[in-house]
């Protein structure tokens, strides 16, 4: 019983709020010369007084349940946007913190990427770097969705089965002391079911693999979905990209050649055996999932290619660190 005349009391309290309001006073009387108003609270007076068995009734019943949850939804969608990009933000920075080996738990990411990752943007087809924009505000995979801000990939060199690119590529550096300690890449291609969307660590030397983090994928669980397993993704470090020498595959079907300085790393069916000559160039391939594996296979030997960041890597690569 209190609580009923406290809840009583609150909304009076309320209700007197609002006739005191001057907006509210302004929006009722916009409303009372409103004709279409008067005509719908005309109408409502009608079905309410209609009997509840009346098919009119529950129906218009209905339809105004629907509309005012289709209101709140829409007002709770906006209110939470801002959030929700946040959100979105916050992630990417932990994955890029995370293929740079610079997550830990507990930390700030804010404060993290801030103080040790550099975001730059890369004209893929110079390999220059891009001053005329703002970084931290570019999208990269919504502006390869903008034909005036990507270029259409021709069917023989799309081996990532991705079609379109955007033309200006947002990289991430790793530094210290003015020194570039790792250059982080996105790549993004088609496995079996999904595109695969993540990050390729590499040393200052454009060449060897740190490590590699897929974020975004929809690959079948336990088998091409595999490719975020930590486990696995330990395989890809110290590996190299571009072959030293005339590399061939050691297994049919994925790569079968690679001229010196071409990108030569590739996934094979089953285990590498480290004692073989060539092994630098393979990771294990994912047990069941052929197709995933050659899915990554294909849009690493693209994105490291001259259609991808082989310009930029050009002319960042050194074996002692690199300036930018």
């Amino acid at each position: 019983m209190l609580n009923e005349n406290t809840q009583n009391a609150g909304q009076g309290k309320l209700c007197a709020a609002l006739e005191k309001c001057e907006h509210y006073q302004k929006f009722r009387a916009a409303l009372d010369k409103c004709e279409h108003y008067q005509k719908f609270k005309a109408y409502c007076v009608k079905v309410l007084a209609l009997s509840n068995d009346s098919l009119e009734k529950t129906i218009a019943i209905a339809v105004a349940l629907c509309l005012v949850c289709a209101v709140l939804v829409s007002m709770a969608a906006v209110a939470l946007r801002p959030l929700q990009v946040n959100n979105k933000e916050l992630d990417m920075k932990r994955n890029i913190l995370d293929v740079a080996g610079l997550l830990t738990e507990g930390s700030d990411i804010d404060k993290a990427f801030a103080e040790r990752i550099e975001s730059k943007l890369v004209n893929l087809e110079t390999g220059d770097y891009v001053d005329s924009m703002n970084a931290d505000e570019y999208d990269q995979r919504k502006a390869a969705k903008d034909p005036a801000q990507s270029v259409a990939i021709p069917k023989d060199k799309d081996i990532a089965h991705i079609r379109v690119k955007a033309k200006v590529a947002k990289v991430f550096l790793v530094k210290e002391g003015g020194a570039i300690k790792s250059i982080i890449l996105p790549i993004n291609g088609y496995g079996l079911w999904s595109t695969l969307y993540g990050f390729l660590s590499l040393d200052p030397d454009g060449q060897t693999v740190q490590s590699i983090n897929f974020y975004d994928q929809a690959e079948t669980p336990g088998l091409g979905g595999e490719v975020v397993n930590p486990t696995w993704r330990a395989l890809w470090k110290g590996k190299k990209v571009y072959a030293e020498t005339d590399q061939p595959s050691l297994e049919k079907g994925l790569i079968e050649e690679a001229d010196i300085g071409e990108p030569a790393l590739s996934l094979i069916k089953g285990a590498v055996d480290n004692t073989k000559p060539g092994s630098e160039y393979q990771v294990d391939g994912l047990a069941g999932a052929s197709l995933t594996s050659t899915g990554v296979t294909n849009l690493i030997r693209y994105w490291m290619s001259k259609e991808g960041f082989a310009p930029y890597l050009a002319k960042v690569r050194t074996v002692k660190g690199a300036k930018s």
